[in-house]
């Protein structure tokens, strides 16, 4: 079911409802399956008889195959069509859930993970291009608020999620739940999802510069994997000058193309630069305890599964709470400053659970977490909006493809820190990754303060942006 309305200003509104159903389940199962599995890994670390350290790459994986290839699937969406590519990738997605659940080894797991990687990029690229064209212009503003929310929500409940399955279930069902839920997006998405008419005939799909994407931020990533995990200092070293090689090679060739991969030219904006910077320190600071704290919980605190995700449940829905609040404050307070409270309360709760006593009580941890989300999710919303807004309207597409790379970027380097401060620390590791999630978070806080002062280029009448200069 499509509608000409899409190509003018927005689809009806019975088909839009289902349009952002639609979304609203498949980006939360992408979003949640990049958490989902973190309060199980000690559980499959010890079933698939893997190390601790070792089994943070069924989280990295994931993370690593989506930010190799979301600028790519942007692409693809902009030639052939936004609901084309979403919806192989929905089915993609599903499939490789589904062997995930049938893994019965490590590196099978792994394997299964970056394929599902792939079929969450595709979901990620083009998610934001959807929503626009099924909102109308003076309601986009809603959509991107809802869009926020769902991402927010996702990211930060998948503990809360695994605790609910795994109450009932083993680990294996925390990738074979997505399979039905799969399937039912899949059909609310051939039944509602528009498509894009006005697609850019003129443009090709660059293989150089996917390759060199790919490269560029495969070898960074890989070379703090390999980091964390004490790999060979020289190949570490060998790994990062290739990515620098690649990265400059990929850069120039950006510059000199009509329909460039990666839009470089947006970080020339003070206000876009610095807020990509906010999220990328914020996400990294938001995984370093995602990933820590279930190991804290379970091998510490000898709280079992159920028990961690329930405690881990305050965070997200602090994060709900105040994401909508902070979505009603945007416009009327200055995002920077926003954002910088919401970092510095992420930052107190941060450091507040670094140094918990020896044997907290439910309550001491719960309002810690309480203090982590409601910071987290006054931020997130007016950062993102900002990120959209403060990049010319023709280019909000690049301008949403950047975001999700910022995030996954952050995302997938604090999974791998921590699994370094595993490394470095032994059993003190949890509490030097919650140390230094605090110190990211508090660095995101002063990168934010620094956006009080920077005009954003895009203001004009009607709440429309202007072309930036």
């Amino acid at each position: 079911m499509t509608s000409n309305y899409a190509y003018a200003d927005g689809i009806p509104t019975p088909q839009r409802y289902g349009a952002i159903l639609t979304i609203a389940i498949s980006i939360s199962i992408a979003v949640l399956d990049g958490a989902i599995a973190n309060v199980a890994l000690p559980t499959i670390a010890r079933e698939l008889h893997a190390s601790p350290a070792t089994s943070i790459w069924v989280i990295n994986a994931y993370q690593l195959a989506i930010i190799m290839t979301l600028l790519s699937f942007a692409t693809l969406g902009d030639i052939y069509g936004y609901r084309r590519v979403y919806q192989y990738g929905l089915a993609v997605f599903s499939l490789m859930s589904l062997a995930c659940a049938l893994s019965d080894s490590l590196w099978m797991l792994i394997g299964a993970r970056v394929l599902q990687g792939l079929g969450a990029a595709a979901l990620m690229s083009i998610n934001t291009a959807l929503i626009r064209i099924i909102y109308p212009s003076r309601l986009l503003g809603r959509g991107m608020a809802i869009n926020t929310l769902v991402v927010a929500v996702s990211t930060a409940a998948g503990p809360t999620v695994a605790a609910g399955v795994l109450a009932v279930a083993s680990w294996e069902w925390l990738f074979a739940i997505n399979v039905p839920i799969g399937l039912l997006a899949l059909y609310l998405g051939h039944r509602f999802l528009p498509a894009n008419a006005q697609k850019n005939t003129g443009q090709r799909f660059n293989t150089f510069s996917a390759v060199m994407n790919a490269l560029t931020f495969g070898l960074l990533l890989s070379a703090l994997g390999g980091f964390s995990q004490r790999v060979g200092g020289q190949w570490i070293v060998a790994e990062l000058i290739l990515a620098v090689i690649a990265g400059v090679i990929f850069v120039k060739h950006q510059l000199s193309q009509t329909w460039p991969l990666l839009p470089v030219d947006l970080l020339r904006i003070p206000l876009f630069s610095l807020s990509l910077c906010t999220s990328i320190c914020s996400f990294c600071a938001q995984m370093l305890a995602m990933v820590s704290l279930p190991f804290y919980l379970q091998s510490v605190l000898g709280r079992n599964e159920v028990a961690t995700g329930l405690l881990l449940t305050p965070w997200p829905l602090a994060t709900m709470l105040l994401a909508l609040l902070a979505g009603r404050l945007i416009g009327r307070v200055n995002s920077g400053l926003l954002g910088a409270i919401g970092l510095g309360v992420f930052a107190t709760g941060l450091f507040s659970l670094a140094w918990l006593p020896a044997a907290p009580g439910d309550g001491e941890i719960i309002w810690r977490m309480m203090l982590c989300g409601a910071g987290f999710g006054l931020f997130q919303s007016p950062n993102n909006h900002t990120i959209i807004t403060s990049a010319p309207r023709n280019r909000s597409g690049g301008a949403s493809g950047m975001l999700g790379t910022a995030r996954l970027f952050g995302q997938t380097s604090g999974a791998a820190l921590v699994a370094l401060m595993f490394n470095l620390f032994g059993n003190h590791g949890n509490h030097a990754s919650l140390v230094l999630a605090g110190v990211f978070a508090t660095a995101a806080a002063l990168v934010s303060a620094l956006r009080i002062t920077q005009p954003n280029p895009q203001r004009q009448s009607a709440g429309e942006s202007p072309q930036a200069k």
